[in-house]
């Protein structure tokens, strides 16, 4: 193969209508990428897409052409943040005569902030612990109100819990949990059914009742339909002023900030599901094998785990910061077509525009209780953020990756207790999504359309992919 490759490098210098075409020549892995590129490009410089529409660029190996292409070219364009195939990326590398760009990892320039790829979709959730401002004191629970019960517990350094509230065997004054002035602590929280809990704490001369919504969508029930969801970070609850207060993260995730226990809901989403594992000092969380749904002590913060979501362009904000980005690549390469391509980038950022308004506009129509994306892997991070939409769950961070059992429980409940209207497939993936498929037409839910990474014939720019992903999520999402 190397001999091969050596021939071909040696041959396109010679041969290829490439070498002796005027235009700069442009490579780009994705079919987004070069559609973006070809939009910024114009006629000025000729722009060729590697990974075929319809192939996965996670697992797409560079074929003998591409390798030409490659050599012959002015400029080469990655998504990368680990997108493409390692062995694609090579190829690029080792054998582009021009610059290679990380398009992605340039993005944040332009105002794209990066999300975390959460290979596990449980860590997703809130850290929820307790604090005690400016005095000494002890958080007691003194009363529970649910369909089942609460326990909450630390994990020591050897793996042992220590349980300081456990409602299966009564209330009384062993649920607490006494703080130091100042202090706070990490706990694990589990509930034993799905539903909506009010448990009622006391400090001092301080009382509350804090809201939880576990594995069911706050906004279906009258109870909490108008409070103010928390779904991430890191949050406890709080003596703070005489009074019980949740504090923690703001929700955007930078500042700090107090919320009224009696507007705020915590949500412990149905992807938060666990099997008790058979260990006799877990017991007290129900008999091993079955399913507890759980906020776990380990989480630090979603932003440790995972990798970044390289799946950018999802937020047409970020496709029109991909834009500038190659603008700027090809402005250096081709010096003598920088009007052109700033002209070229202001008109496609004009259209761009418009269709961020559009998808914006069509996930709007849909009901916000209804607003639940479950698709085959997690490539739609971005899309939900942009947009409003919650990405309920997936089958698998990666579609490489085979989903557990544990895996296939939990989408069964988020299917079942968030009554998704439907379930959508990548096309180029759907000989691959057999465990989501079944699952959806178990519990008689719709089967949709979506694309992330790659085109289709009939979708084979990247407008025609976003509009087409706002109209499938409306159409399928919307109906009552």
């Amino acid at each position: 193969m190397r001999k091969l490759i050596a021939v071909v490098l040696l041959c396109c210098c010679a041969c290829s209508p490439a070498a002796q075409s005027k235009k700069p020549q442009v490579v780009a892995t994705t079919p987004v990428l070069a559609d973006i590129a070809q939009n910024v490009a114009g006629t000025r410089a000729q722009v060729k897409g590697l990974v075929k529409p319809g192939a996965d660029p996670h697992s797409y190996e560079p074929t003998l052409a591409d390798v030409r292409a490659i050599a012959n070219s002015k400029l080469a364009l990655t998504n990368h943040l680990l997108l493409e195939e390692q062995s694609l990326y090579r190829a690029v590398r080792n054998n582009s005569r021009g610059p290679v760009i990380k398009v992605g990892e340039e993005t944040p320039k332009y105002g794209t902030r990066m999300l975390p790829l959460v290979e596990d979709i449980t860590l997703d959730t809130v850290w929820l612990g307790m604090r005690v401002d400016g005095t000494t004191a002890r958080m007691q629970m003194t009363a529970k109100r649910g369909p089942g019960d609460v326990s909450a517990y630390l994990t020591t350094s050897f793996g042992s819990p220590q349980v300081y509230l456990n409602s299966a065997d009564g209330i009384d004054q062993r649920d607490g949990v006494d703080l130091p002035a100042g202090a706070h602590t990490h706990m694990s929280w589990a509930f034993t059914k799905p539903g909506i809990y009010q448990i009622d704490f006391a400090a001092k001369n301080a009382r509350n009742s804090i809201t939880f919504a576990v594995g069911v969508d706050p906004a279906r029930s009258e109870l909490t339909k108008n409070m103010e969801a928390l779904t991430q970070g890191h949050e406890d609850i709080t003596l703070k002023d005489g009074k019980i207060l949740i504090t923690g993260d703001a929700k955007d995730g930078r500042n700090k900030a107090s919320f009224d226990p009696t507007k705020t809901v915590i949500v412990v989403p149905p992807a938060a599901l666990e099997q008790i594992p058979p260990d006799p000092r877990f017991r007290f969380l129900g008999r091993p094998g079955h399913e507890t749904y759980m906020l776990a002590q380990a989480v630090i913060s979603k932003h440790v785990h995972g990798e970044v979501d390289p799946h950018m362009w999802q937020d047409v904000q970020a496709g029109i910061a991909y834009a500038k980005v190659i603008r700027d690549h090809l402005k250096e390469v081709d010096p003598a077509g920088s009007a052109t391509y700033d002209r070229n980038t202001r008109q496609y950022e004009a259209r761009l525009k418009k269709l961020d308004e559009y998808v914006r506009g069509q996930i709007r129509a849909i009901p916000k209780a209804q607003r639940h994306l479950v698709t085959t892997h997690d490539a739609y991070g971005y899309l939900g953020k942009a947009y409003g939409i919650n990405v309920a769950g997936f089958v698998s961070p990666n579609p490489a990756v085979e989903p557990s059992s544990r895996d296939l429980v939990a989408l069964t409940r988020t299917l079942q207790n968030l009554h998704v209207k439907a379930v959508f497939l990548e096309p180029n993936l759907s000989a691959r999504s057999k465990d989501l498929t079944e699952t959806a037409k178990r519990l008689h839910i719709a089967i949709c359309p979506i694309h992330g990474d790659t085109f289709t014939e009939e979708i084979n720019t990247y407008e025609k992919m976003m509009a087409a992903n706002a109209d499938s999520l409306r159409r399928c999402l919307e109906k009552k």
